[in-house]
C-alpha cells in the first residue's frame, strides 16, 4: 500500500519560484505514482500585487486553508507532510500554528524551504522559541548547500537534504545554437518581474555606464509590474538617456517568452532580492544556451558557475555588472563557450526528472528512517 503524503505548498497564482515547483510537484506522475498524495494550496495571494500586503481577505484565506488542514488530518490521515513552509516573517507565524497541528495528530514533517531568513530572526526571542518547536525532530530540503548556515542553528546537517529546483525541457528539444561572428547589436535580456530588489534599477545603471563607454548593445526587459511600475521604470530609462537602448515589453508567456530567449545573447539577473534562494529564470536561460551575469545571493553559485557558465558580481553594483557585460558583448566566443556550457550544466543538473527522482528519493529516505 502507497504511504499517504499530504503536500502543503504553494500553487499559483501567482507565478513564483515556490508555486511553479509546487505546480510541478502536484502534476509529477512519478511523485503521484510512488505516493498516495492529498495536495493543499498555502498561498493566500492571488496576484503579485498582493505578495507581502496584509488585509481581511488574506486572514480568511488562511482561515480557510487552516480548517482544511485539520479536515484532512482527520479524514485523509497522512503518514508523513510535505510542508514548503516560509522562513520569517508573519507568513512564518501562519505556518507554525499549522505544524502546531501536525504535531497534535503526530505527523511528522519535512520542510521545503524556497525562501530564507531564519537566521535574520534567530535571535528574536519568541522566533527561537517557534524555530526551536518547528524544526524538533523534523527533516528539511534546502535548494542549496550555501542555504545550509540560515537554519545551521536548529537543525543537524544530517536531517538536511539538497534538492535543486528542476524544469521542463523546452518543446521538441528545441536547442537554440547561436554562432559567432554576426554584425548585429547583441541583446542582453532580463526577465523578471518588475521589482527593485531583482535589480531592475541595478541593470539600467549598469546599461547608462555601457552607453557612456561606447559599447554598443540593446535591453529587453520582460516581466510583469511588480514594486515598479511601468510609468516609473520609463522615467528612468529617459533620465538615463537609454531610450533607444532600453525597451520594456511588459508578460509574455509560452511562444513569446521562447522567442524572446531566442533573441537574446545575454542574460542578466543582477538580484539583491533578500529571499533569493535559486533563481529559476537563470535556469531557463541556460535551457536557451545562454551566458548569465547573476549576483552572488543564496544558492545562486550552484546554478551559474561563475567563469564557466557566466559570472557572478556582488549585489547591488552596477558597475561589476556592467564589466561583465562589456566582456560578453565585446567576445562572442566567450558568450559561446559559456552558453555550451550553461546547457550541458542544465542537461546533467537541474532537468524536470532529475528534480522529481532527487525529491522522491528524499521523501522515501524520510519515510524510512524518520516515520
Amino acid at each position: 500500500m502507497k504511504k499517504k503524503f499530504l503536500f502543503i505548498l504553494h500553487i499559483p497564482p501567482p507565478v513564483h519560484g515556490s508555486s511553479v515547483i509546487g505546480m510541478q510537484i502536484k502534476n509529477s506522475t512519478k511523485i503521484n505514482d510512488e505516493f498516495d498524495c492529498l495536495y493543499v494550496n498555502l498561498g493566500t495571494s492571488v496576484s503579485i500585487d498582493e505578495i507581502g500586503k496584509r488585509g481581511f481577505v488574506k486572514v480568511f484565506r488562511f482561515a480557510s486553508i487552516w480548517f482544511t488542514v485539520l479536515r484532512q488530518l482527520i479524514i485523509f490521515r497522512p503518514g508523513l507532510c510535505y510542508f514548503a513552509i516560509t522562513a520569517k516573517g508573519s507568513a512564518f507565524y501562519k505556518d507554525a500554528s499549522i505544524v502546531i497541528l501536525m504535531k497534535i495528530f503526530g505527523v511528522k514533517l519535512v520542510y521545503h524551504f524556497h525562501n530564507k531568513g531564519v537566521s535574520t530572526r534567530q535571535d528574536k526571542w519568541i522566533d527561537n522559541l517557534l524555530y526551536r518547536f518547528v524544526f524538533k525532530n523534523n527533516d528539511v530540503i534546502l535548494l542549496s548547500k550555501y542555504l545550509y548556515p540560515d537554519i545551521q542553528k536548529y537543525v543537524l546537517n544530517e536531517r538536511v537534504h539538497y534538492c535543486p529546483n528542476g524544469i521542463p525541457d523546452l518543446e521538441g528539444n528545441n536547442i537554440v545554437s547561436r554562432k559567432n561572428g554576426d554584425n548585429r547589436t547583441v541583446e542582453i535580456l532580463f526577465l523578471s518581474n518588475l521589482i527593485e530588489s531583482k535589480g531592475v534599477f541595478v541593470l539600467l545603471e549598469a546599461c547608462a555606464i555601457l552607453l557612456k563607454n561606447q559599447v554598443s548593445f540593446h535591453c529587453t526587459f520582460v516581466g510583469g509590474n511588480g514594486d515598479v511600475n511601468e510609468e516609473k521604470f520609463n522615467k528612468t530609462v529617459q533620465k538615463l538617456h537609454l531610450e533607444n537602448n532600453v525597451v520594456y515589453l511588459g508578460k509574455k508567456y509560452g511562444v513569446e517568452k521562447e522567442t524572446e530567449f531566442t533573441k537574446a545573447d545575454i542574460f542578466a539577473f543582477p538580484t539583491y532580492y533578500h529571499n533569493e534562494t535559486f533563481g529559476l529564470v537563470n535556469l531557463e536561460a541556460m535551457q536557451h544556451s545562454l551566458p548569465i551575469v547573476s549576483t552572488l545571493v543564496g544558492g545562486i553559485p550552484d546554478v551559474v558557475e561563475d567563469g564557466v557558465t557566466g559570472f557572478l558580481v556582488p549585489q547591488n553594483n552596477a558597475q561589476a555588472l556592467a564589466d561583465k557585460l562589456e566582456i560578453l558583448i565585446n567576445n562572442p566566443e566567450i558568450r559561446q563557450q559559456m552558453g555550451v556550457a550553461g546547457r550541458e550544466k542544465y542537461e546533467k543538473e537541474f532537468t524536470l526528472a532529475t528534480f522529481e527522482n532527487t525529491l522522491t528519493s528524499i521523501l522515501n529516505t524520510v519515510l524510512k528512517y524518520r516515520v
